[in-house]
């Protein structure tokens, strides 16, 4: 082909499509979850079904929009492994193994493994160091993005509107919408351990529900405003791939007093039909404070709706991990502890937990601070307020045109955070 490097660049990422086009029409097990996401738009992915509807017929259009130039069919038809049908302006490949072949000697390994159905054929194709297993865990999944929950979601929902009114409570999160990991925090080892054990749950589930132990799951996450609880949750969901359901019970008793018992059943419906899913409920001694109030028996009957389908939802059974935070662990009597199989704990962080903390918030920045005599002067903050000083820091910093944090720049984050606290201690006497 008589190209310039441009036009060979664009031939060769429209072949790669039509090559993968090609490998899916004739392998019926390769699904949505297999494509990497630049092809999620191209392959039908409007909605929650993981399938991929056969046969794949790459037009003229499509091409276009695929290399975003419109001269794509007429480069890329240069191509002797490429043909294209005049009439009815679609391309097609002559002989799959031959363009596979020719395409494999034009990339890098690592192009075969960002792109799982590439994968699977040179695998099965005897290549050395290509692995389908491998690249699946490269790319980001279909089931794990925004696109295929918010589709599944109003598949559930429907024209229920009920259920459209509970969905109005809950903020919803898939794997890919949550921006960092657990390796992004610094957690206590039983924090970690509450962690690692849905891990082994999760992979352990079938033999768990294959010898009825289905008590398993439910966590109560208890500590401070600021120490990570919903942060903790967020991640969870993040590395476990499944989506987490948000529900502050407060906002759900306020709405329609007379509507929250059937919204926390709808939530819980929700989260079942879900699942396997994370539903976190914040705010959880808003139970104990609704139990000791004797006036409001639409109150009573909505904690008793909730304490009931606690009852019910099970991460072995039906897939729903279920997670109570509170600030006010106190307060909670003994028919709340006693629904949760795990408490965790959620400390304000020591002297090293400090040190850890603030090195994370500050790694991708250029920090001068003395990180272990920093973690000394903030005794008693919490993670938040760590990440609200270093966030004033730089604020500071860039008002005096530097992108470097000087130790005036943290002093002055510090003493934004403590003049937070006193403005909230002062309006809570």
């Amino acid at each position: 082909m008589n190209l310039n490097a441009d036009d060979k660049d664009l031939a060769v990422d429209i072949l790669e499509f039509l090559i993968t086009a090609e490998i899916i029409n004739k392998n019926e097990n390769l699904t949505k979850i297999d494509l990497p996401k630049k092809y999620w738009k191209f392959f039908g992915t409007g909605d929650f079904n993981t399938e991929i509807e056969r046969p794949i017929t790459i037009g003229e259009s499509l091409v276009n929009r695929l290399s975003n130039a419109e001269n794509g069919v007429d480069v890329v038809k240069q191509n002797p492994f490429v043909k294209f049908d005049e009439f009815g302006k679609r391309l097609g490949i002559t002989t799959l193994d031959a363009a596979a072949g020719w395409f494999f000697r034009q990339v890098e390994e690592e192009r075969i493994m960002n792109n799982p159905v590439l994968a699977f054929y040179y695998e099965n194709s005897g290549e050395e160091g290509v692995s389908y297993e491998k690249s699946l865990e490269n790319i980001p999944r279909f089931t794990d993005s925004k696109e295929y929950l918010e589709a599944k979601v109003n598949h559930i929902i429907g024209d229920d509107e009920d259920l459209k009114a509970a969905r109005g409570l809950i903020i919803i999160s898939s794997p890919e919408e949550i921006e960092y990991s657990l390796d992004d925090l610094v957690c206590t080892p039983k924090q970690e351990e509450g962690i690692k054990k849905i891990e082994i749950a999760l992979r352990n589930r079938e033999f768990l529900k294959e010898r009825r132990i289905f008590e398993f799951g439910k966590l109560l996450f208890v500590g401070p405003p600021g120490t990570g609880k919903t942060s903790v949750a967020l991640a969870m969901s993040r590395a476990l791939k499944m989506p987490m359901l948000e529900v502050r019970l407060a906002m759900v008793t306020s709405q329609y007093l007379g509507e929250t018992s059937k919204n926390i059943d709808r939530i819980f419906e929700l989260a079942r039909s879900l699942s396997p899913c994370i539903l976190f409920i914040d705010e959880f001694d808003f139970v104990a404070k609704s139990r000791v109030t004797e006036d409001n028996g639409a109150m009573k009957r909505a904690v008793n709706m909730l304490l009931k389908n606690i009852d019910t939802v099970s991460f072995v059974r039906n897939g729903v991990v279920l997670i109570g935070a509170t600030n006010h662990p106190g307060i909670l009597d003994e028919a709340a502890w006693r629904r949760f199989d795990d408490v965790v704990e959620f400390p304000l962080p020591d002297y090293e937990m400090r040190v850890e903390i603030l090195k994370k918030i500050t790694s991708t920045l250029d920090c001068t601070c003395d990180f272990e005599e920093l973690a000394a002067e903030t005794e008693g903050f919490s993670g938040a307020d760590l990440r609200i000083m270093i966030k004033e820091s730089i604020i500071s910093a860039l008002m005096r045109d530097s992108f470097e944090l000087s130790e005036c720049d943290v002093e002055q984050g510090m003493g934004s955070v403590r003049e937070r606290d006193t403005i909230r201690q002062s309006a809570s006497i």
